[in-house]
């Protein structure tokens, strides 16, 4: 909004200064808890024994659950969902047994049980028998069809986040009914099985089978119950007195050196970070091959999808060994945020993934500092700022009814925002005391569950500082601040006026919200002093003009800063000379600006041509992301060409410098740009980087190890997008022989990006076949859809059924909206919308509408850009 117009708004409607405090939730409070379950009745200890046919996908189960009546109640309920109950009875009391009638509701998904007389307080045993689902998609208990030494294999895991542990135990499933677990399991003989405690006991059986019993667990939520049993092997150590296990499927303990060391290392550095030792007698980590994406934090039993926990040194490259850690930092940082204190409900989800996140970039930075993982989080800062100046976006912390919102709330304002604020918050109330009141809020709250109130006032305890009030600004609203700067030099003193409003990418907002900023003003390599800005507008007073003056040096704030003309242009004469962080933000900022309309397109190209020697890879791909943007935004125009000759005549020169093959003692973060700016050369279309992408992939069917890690992706990249007939061939071949889940989706996703039309349709064939992991089907359609829209929509309208069958119930609501998402075009908006409208829930409509307004801002981005990409580049 422009600075005339943005005055006369503010004169004339109320301001919003944390409008969300006045709302502001209380500490923790079991019965005040959301939740459907009443809470007059708790577990306090399953015992449960688990029967799966493997071969059937199935399972039978047995358990009894001691409860505690906390005050009279004619109803017991609890969740259940796709599974049958078998017999049910009630003792304890003067009761004696009483047989009960099951009552499923299979839309809210409980079990009740009506009883003909109020039961008075006390503990009872709830038995139940019941039959269930082995699925073929991570919920609850699921199966995964994999290949060994040439030999079709299966093994059974778990995922039960947020609402799915109900489709193996009848539980309360809900995050506040904390209680202890003692499973049994029968398995074939030749299987290993894990869950959060030991084996207390193994048991031969008749047939081959094996019954095995695990340890009881502590007090903890549902979603956290874990078992994997099949075919496996483990490589351990120990660590403070901890076992430590990575868990594979056979012959790939090659690959878990790196994890099990990282793990050692994690744990240690957290035991003294919390000053709460991890408190169980073991952790395994154990990879999977499919399933589901990303890992699962459950308590003493972590379950990965492979590449996010494996690294083999021979043939993977750097950026997965920086993946992987982070992904471990992440799930091992749960077994203390998450596992001993858990959110008490969804809406607090935050408490568990932006926390983790932000220690896991803590963790990395502690171990791997030549790896630079926070300017890493600034570019996913960037991501999620762009989905939280629109008007689609929500906050942190939003409200959670059902188990399909549960389960949306897995996004990126949780774990990145969540992130970036907690890192902010960090910075000004200063490490010592933040880390004090994380010990604090640790030591009071374990073995239990809270909400972000009970972290504040430990916070605030520690630091005495106003956390809880600034704190509200950012977790209760959406969105977040366009901090202007503005400065004159009086009487040799330096006068810099900041004021704040709420950045937006689309239309103005209906209310203008105001947070409390904390900010770092300072001279560039020189000190810098902290403030709150607390209402629209403040002026600070530096002793001297001396410097270049920087607001946010180190680049821990969750907003935009602009500035004059003049301080810009200081900045920006400078900018190779800056340091990362303030380097990487101001050319981030002025991206955004441009795009947004706020300063010219040429400003930012100008600024870039600066940076033609950057050493940073983090900087490289920022700058690489947006000039894909722009080639995005001129698909099938003629600035395309420009744009992709602008890219070229940049990127090359430093290409070239690094040359071709790797150079001894050369750095990581020069080996991995190597392969980062050839894929950037092949995809603008530069006729050198396809044709040596090409050859070498020749090579490397020949000889796969003449293709070193760190060009791997550029190799098989390459090829995928210019592929032949012969090419995809030999792609899809090696994708269905793949030995492991990282090179199959290496392979898998450069069959996605084949430009060839005829190509495309044997891809999005593809996902109509049973061998095609459902964990896969979205990431295929997006992939494809990138270069062949149309065609990609048309296909899923006309298999629909079949598509949505095939792949994870979880993603169905986004799947369509999916397809449209990098589009330009308001028309596939519209028909996106219209389709959703048509054919699914309120949900999948939320969703629809988010990316449909992503899709209008980069047509009004595209109608933008594109003539002053003709003036600045013609």
């Amino acid at each position: 909004m422009p600075v005339a117009r943005a005055a006369k708004a503010l004169a004339s409607v109320a301001l919003v200064l944390g409008a969300a405090t006045a709302q502001a939730e209380a500490p923790f409070s079991f019965a005040a808890t959301p939740g459907k379950l009443p809470k007059d009745v708790v577990p306090l200890q399953y015992t449960a024994h688990i029967m799966p046919d493997v071969g059937a996908n199935s399972f039978r189960g047995t358990q009894t659950v001691e409860i505690e009546v906390l005050k009279p109640t004619s109803t017991i309920m609890l969740n259940a969902d796709n599974m049958q109950i078998d017999s049910a009875s009630l003792a304890g009391g003067n009761i004696g047994t009483l047989r009960l009638d099951p009552i499923l509701d299979k839309q809210q998904q409980t079990l009740r049980f009506q009883l003909a007389q109020p039961l008075a307080p006390g503990k009872y045993e709830l038995a139940l028998a019941f039959r269930g689902q082995i699925n073929r998609e991570g919920r609850g208990l699921f199966y995964v069809n994999y290949k060994a030494g040439g030999q079709e294999k299966k093994l059974i895991a778990t995922t039960m986040a947020p609402t799915d542990a109900r489709r193996m135990l009848p539980t309360w499933d809900e995050p506040a009914f904390r209680a202890r677990f003692k499973l049994t399991v029968d398995v074939p003989g030749n299987f290993q099985a894990y869950s959060t405690t030991p084996i207390e006991k193994r048991e031969a059986m008749a047939g081959g089978m094996q019954r095995i019993s695990f340890g009881n667990t502590p007090k903890m939520p549902s979603y956290l119950v874990v078992l994997v049993a099949g075919e496996l092997e483990r490589l351990s150590s120990k660590q403070d007195g901890v076992d430590i296990g990575i868990v594979t499927t056979e012959g790939k303990l090659n690959s878990a050196s790196f994890p099990l060391a990282a793990t050692r290392d994690l744990l240690r550095y957290y035991n003294h970070y919390f000053g709460i030792r991890y408190p169980l007698p073991k952790l395994d980590q154990i990879a999977i091959p499919g399933g589901f994406n990303g890992a699962m934090e459950n308590w003493g039993a972590i379950v990965y999808n492979e590449p996010t926990l494996l690294y083999d040194p021979k043939k993977s490259p750097e950026k997965l060994k920086k993946f992987t850690f982070n992904i471990n930092a992440h799930e091992v940082a749960h077994q203390w945020f998450g596992n001993l204190v858990t959110m008490a409900w969804w809406d607090n989800l935050w408490l568990n993934e932006g926390f983790a996140s932000w220690m896991a970039a803590k963790a990395t930075q502690h171990f791997h500092p030549e790896w630079r993982p926070y300017l890493e989080a600034m570019a996913e800062r960037e991501y999620v700022m762009n989905l939280d100046a629109r008007k689609t976006t929500h906050p942190i912390q939003t409200r959670i009814d059902t188990e399909e919102q549960a389960a949306a709330a897995f996004d990126a304002i949780t774990y990145m925002k969540g992130q970036a604020f907690l890192r902010m918050l960090e910075a000004y109330l200063g490490e010592d005391a933040f880390r004090k009141g994380m010990r604090a809020y640790m030591a009071r709250h374990q073995y239990s569950n809270t909400t972000s109130a009970d972290l504040w006032a430990a916070l605030e305890k520690a630091s005495g500082k106003p956390v809880g009030k600034l704190a509200s600004d950012w977790t209760l609203q959406p969105g977040f601040p366009l901090i202007r700067v503005e400065q004159a030099c009086e009487d040799g003193k330096r006068k810099v006026t900041l004021s704040q409003e709420q950045y937006r990418l689309d239309e103005p907002p209906r209310q203008l919200r105001l947070w409390n900023v904390p900010l770092q003003v300072g001279t560039v390599n020189g000190k810098a002093w902290t403030t709150l800005l607390t209402g629209p507008s403040a002026t600070l007073t530096q002793a001297s003009c001396e410097g270049t003056l920087v607001v946010d040096p180190h680049s821990v704030g969750y907003f935009r800063v602009q500035y004059d003309p003049a301080s810009f242009r200081a900045l920006a004469e400078q900018a190779p000379r800056l340091p990362d962080s303030t380097r990487l933000k101001l050319l981030s900022d002025t991206w955004s600006f441009a795009s947004n309309g706020r300063m010219p397109l040429a400003g930012y190209l100008d600024l870039v041509r600066t940076y033609g020697d950057e050493p940073r890879v983090a900087v490289w791909d920022a700058i690489l992301s947006n000039l894909r943007t722009l080639d995005a935004l001129a698909r099938g125009e003629p600035e395309q060409a420009l744009i992709r000759r602008f890219l070229i005549g940049f990127a090359r020169p430093k290409f070239e410098r690094l040359g071709w093959e790797e150079k001894p003692g050369e750095t990581a973060e020069d080996t991995q740009l190597r392969g980062m700016l050839a894929s950037a050369l092949a995809r603008a279309g530069d006729p050198q980087a396809i044709a040596e992408g090409k050859a070498r992939f020749a090579r490397y069917l020949e000889a796969p190890s003449s293709v070193p890690p760190s060009m791997i992706d550029f190799v098989t990249g390459t090829a995928g997008r210019y592929a032949d007939k012969a090419t995809y061939e030999a792609l899809a071949a090696r994708a269905a022989n793949a030995p492991t889940s990282e090179e199959r989706n290496r392979f898998g996703r450069a069959l996605s990006a084949a430009q060839d039309p005829q190509l495309a349709a044997r891809t999005l064939q593809s996902l109509l076949s049973p061998q095609t992991p459902p964990d896969l089907v979205p990431y295929i359609v997006g992939g494809v859809a990138a270069e062949h829209l149309d065609q990609t929509w048309n296909f899923a309208i006309a298999h629909r059924e079949a598509l949505l069958d095939n792949m994870e119930s979880l993603g169905r609501n986004s799947l369509f909206a999916s397809i449209v998402a990098s589009s330009a075009n308001p028309a596939h908006a519209e028909m996106m919308e219209a389709y959703m409208r048509k054919n699914f829930g309120p949900d999948g409509v939320v969703e629809a509408e988010r990316v449909g307004n992503g899709v209008r801002i980069r047509a009004d981005q595209k109608a933008r850009l594109l003539p002053q990409v003709r003036a600045a580049l013609q």
